[in-house]
Parts: C-alpha cells; structure tokens; sequence
C-alpha cells in the first residue's frame, strides 16, 4: 500500500532535505558527494555528541536519545557483553504526519548513515528498520542494496499499516517475526528487544539528525534554531507539507509557507496531542518548550489546522471512531472503553443534550491510565483537548441547535477509515437520495417511561400526561443513530422506526 507522497520546502538551507531540490531520490554517489563519508564514534562519543546537540527522539515521546544510548550499553555491561541491536521507526501510523515518509522515500541513505553509525558504536549484529507503505519499502530496500553486502546486517520489515504499529513494543514484535501489538509489559526494549537482546530503538528522522550532526559536530550544528533545542525539525503541515525549519521559527509563518492559517486552532502533536487556540497559535514559536508553555506538546512534529469552514465537533467525532477502530483489542480500556468513548461523543454531537456531554466525559475517565498502551491516554487527551477548545460548538450540538457548518473531513485519515455508523464517512455525501425515515410510537405498548424523550431531545417531546405528544415524527438524517437507540432502550418496546422511499 502506498499513500499521499509530501511536498517538501524548507525554511533557509536544508540539511535533512538538502539536494532535493536537484534530484528527487539521492542515490548513494550524490549522497556521498554531498554529505560525505560517515564517522565511526563509540559509544561514549555519541552519547556526547547526543547530548551536546540536546538530540530527542522526533518519534513522538521526546525522550533524550543519549539516554537511550547509555541504557543500551549499561544493559550490555551488566550481561558482561554480547550482541545488541538498532531498530528504525519508519511505521508513521499517525495521519497528520509525513516527515518519516519523505526522508525515506527521498534521502534514505541518510537515516541509514544515523542508523549504522549507532550500529557502529553499540557492537550491533543488525539493523532492522519498520516500514508500512510499499513505496518506502521499496525506497528503503533500493538504498540497503547500493550499499552492499556489510555488518551488520540490515534488515527492512514491512509491518501492518496501523495507528498502534509504531508502539515501542509493537514495533519491535513485529520486525522479530511476532504480532505487530503491544506487549503490554513494562519491560525495557534497553535491556531486552528484538531478539532478547538490548536494543536502541528510535524514529526515522531522530537517525536521520543523528549522522548529520555526527558530520558536523555540535557547535556547527547549534549554529541553527536555538540554544536550547539547536539544530531544524522536520514539520507535517495540514497532512500534506513537510516542511524543515530551523527551531524558533513562529508558527504562524510555517502555516502560511504552506498557504493556510491557524483557523479556528490548530492540533499540535497529532491525534494523542492537543489543540492550540487560533490566539495561542498566533503567537507561538516552533519548539517543545514554547509549544508546552502553550498547553500543547511538538509530539512528533504534525500541525494540523482547523479551517473556520468545518464542524469542529464533527470532525472530532469522526476522528474519535477512527482512533477507537484502530485498537489492539488486546485491553478493556481499548478494547471496550474507545468504542464506547467514541459513541458518546457521536451521540453529544447529535443532539444528545448536556448528559451526552457528562457521558463523553465520564468515558474519558474510565479510559484514562487504564490501558496497556498510550493509546487510551491519548485518545482520551485528544478528545479532552477538543472539548475544551470547541465547548461552545459542542453546547450547541449536544443542545441540537448544532454550529451550522458541514464536516468537511479536513483532518486527514486513512482511505477507507470507519469513522462513521456502519463504516461510513461523518459527512460524506450518498450518491442517491436517502429514503425517508419516521419514528412510531405504538399507543397500545406505551408505558410512558419517558426516555425515549431523554434519548431524542428536540425530536419527541412528551406532553403534560407523560406520553409522546405525537405518534409519528420525521428523523433526520442526523438523529438516525439516536432514533435507533430509542427504539432498542424502550422498555416497553413501543417504538419503530418505518422507512418509505422518497424517490417518486
């Protein structure tokens, strides 16, 4: 399977990007010619130069890669030596984000170099690197073989294209052979990943910073962005820029360069991340710290804004089942609590009143540090955040007045995502007239419970007796799934729902 492929720019000269603008693919020869030939440090060497350059992992969780180093070789001394292993995150699972893409479809030699290099320095038997699309897959596997046979070994592992895969432990089950889930244990890939042995796992562009900062060495590589976080980052605009800059660069000019603007906000770190308002937007600079200070985390480097064009609440609400289908099923919390989640939070934009609301929030707490992944944590802080940043757009959806705008499906999913009831696309359109719908009430089965009411505020109202004031009522299109519940949660079973066809 292969995927929307970037456009590229940068902000000043490149250096993870340099020489696209010649070539589309850099062949081993105009690598070589423009980069140079790779050192060899140890292992104490790259720690420190890791450190000098203040190196995180660009994967997401941001953990400080000269720690990872020494946990690999702290792991390797208390076994009194032995064989360990690198492992690439070229997976990428997250919709919003293309960075990993585009250096291994167009620079791979690059993240190889950062690969080797760690290789090198840890005593390394091989290198495995995790991929989901086929047209990387075929990048990746061109590059490896321009170089040859050497050690150690590198190996390249098409895994399932899923949000999950790129989990630490997922990841590197999958590349042994193994499921491509979380483990679900808390055990250290340091001390024990693929194959048993220890093992330095990171994402693709963290290598790719690694042998160019090797290269340079750290005072020429702290000669861009700033003191504190030197050096460029790769960013994914809107799901389809990739754009490198070097730290500091204010936001709202990053959007601009892609020809978009901070709308009605925009999501920072992806779906486990967070949602800048347009204000916060508007004054923000490109960095973990600045971006934290905000209430948002870099996570791995996707902006994402919200057109004012679009439902806010629909487009979380479809982003929500996306994240819930994309589960391990491996945990209750994910297993059961994301669907569930998901179905609140469909229900609170549907008119579902302000109990809906409380429900959404009741299932955020359910979810919340429960999990056997990050998966549940981050879902629920993206639908945390949304509520927060949209409250009034979700008051009126959830009251049934709704923010009168379409959901035009602006933050990026995968083809084919079930994001909607039955599989379908929140907001997509059908291409023949939908028929007609009516909710009936059976007067000689109705027990006047009332929660058909409580169920579909706005649509059936009960009159001062406590029974329904009418016996038949138009569902629209919107109130569908609700109308559906109503009818299976009547105690009495006094409610259907009748369909006529519409086309005449």
């Amino acid at each position: 399977m292969t995927g929307p492929v970037p456009s590229l720019a940068a902000v000043g000269a490149p250096r993870l990007l340099a020489g696209l603008d010649r070539q589309a693919w850099l062949d081993r020869t105009a690598h070589l010619a423009l980069h140079g030939p790779a050192p060899a440090p140890d292992a104490g060497e790259l720690a420190e130069l890791a450190e000098e350059i203040r190196l995180r992992g660009r994967g997401g969780a941001g953990f400080p890669f000269a720690r990872k180093v020494r946990a690999v070789t702290d792991a390797l001394q208390r076994a009194g030596g032995g064989p360990a292993a690198v492992v690439v995150n070229g997976t990428e699972g997250e919709p919003g984000c293309l960075k990993d893409t585009a250096l291994l479809l167009h620079v791979p030699h690059l993240v190889l170099d950062g690969a080797l290099l760690a290789a090198g320095a840890l005593g390394a038997e091989q290198v495995a690197i995790g991929v989901t699309r086929e047209d990387v897959e075929r990048s990746v596997r061109r590059a490896a073989a321009e170089r040859g046979t050497f050690e150690p070994e590198v190996r390249v592992v098409r895994l399932p294209e899923r949000f999950v895969t790129g989990e630490g432990t997922a990841l590197v089950r999958g590349v042994g052979g193994g499921p491509a889930l979380p483990s679900g244990r808390k055990v250290r890939s340091s001390e024990s990943g693929l194959g048993g042995v220890p093992t330095l796992v990171s994402n693709t562009e963290t290598f790719a910073q690694l042998a160019v900062a090797a290269r340079l060495g750290a005072a020429r590589f702290g000669e861009l962005g700033l003191p504190e976080e030197p050096g460029t980052v790769l960013l994914t605009v809107a799901g389809r820029h990739v754009v490198e800059t070097p730290t500091g660069l204010s936001l709202p000019y990053a959007l601009e360069l892609c020809g978009t603007d901070p709308g009605q906000g925009v999501l920072v770190g992806g779906y486990h991340g967070s949602w800048l308002s347009a204000r916060d937007a508007r004054s923000a600079t490109v960095s973990r710290d600045a971006l934290a200070a905000a209430g948002a985390a870099f996570g791995a480097g996707a902006l994402l804004p919200l057109p004012e064009s679009t439902c806010p609440v629909g487009e979380t609400a479809r982003v929500a089942r996306w994240l819930a289908a994309e589960t391990a099923g491996q945990c209750g919390p994910c297993f059961q609590g994301l669907p569930a989640l998901a179905e609140s939070l469909f229900d609170a934009a549907h008119g579902g009143g302000r109990q809906a609301l409380e429900g959404v929030r009741a299932r955020i707490r359910a979810v919340e540090r429960r999990g056997a992944c990050g998966h549940p944590d981050g879902t629920s802080r993206f639908v945390t955040s949304s509520l927060a940043a949209f409250a009034e757009d979700f008051e009126a959806h959830a009251l049934g007045s709704g923010c009168g705008r379409p959901v035009l499906g602006v933050l990026p999913l995968p083809d084919g995502a079930r994001t909607g009831p039955g599989g379908t696309a929140a907001g997509a359109r059908s291409p023949r007239p939908a028929p007609q719908e009516r909710l009936l009430v059976d007067w000689t089965l109705c027990r006047g419970h009332g929660l058909c009411a409580d169920l579909l505020p706005g649509l059936l109202r009960l009159g001062p007796d406590g029974y329904p004031e009418r016996a038949a009522m138009a569902v629209p299109a919107r109130m569908r799934p609700r109308a559906l519940r109503a009818v299976r949660r009547c105690p009495a079973l006094a409610l259907r729902i009748e369909t006529t066809s519409n086309a005449n």
